[in-house]
């Protein structure tokens, strides 16, 4: 499902126009960004959460050359999905 679909299925779930959600999907999506930006984590109970785990560096190949190249540490997003979402999906 695409950012453009969830805002049409929303719409209609909750009978507003479709700029009106998509307002309401952009300022959720933001909020999530702005914690995970700012180190803190995002728990939404039955469904899962985000938070930013840091990634060791390491050494990696490049593609085209096949030289080694160190790739340093980084902090990348992380979705665990709660309990709920999972029993959810697994009965389907």
């Amino acid at each position: 499902m695409t950012k453009a679909e969830l805002v049409d299925k929303v719409s209609q779930k909750i009978d507003l126009n479709r700029k009106e959600t998509e307002v309401i999907v952009n300022s959720f999506f933001d909020c999530i960004t702005q914690a995970l930006s700012d180190g803190k984590k995002v728990e939404l109970r039955g469904f899962g959460g985000f938070r930013v785990k840091k990634r060791k560096p390491r050494t990696g190949r490049n593609p085209k050359s096949g030289e080694k190249v160190t790739v340093p540490e980084k902090n990348v997003p992380f979705f665990k999905a709660g309990k709920e979402l999972r029993n959810l999906v697994n009965k389907s």
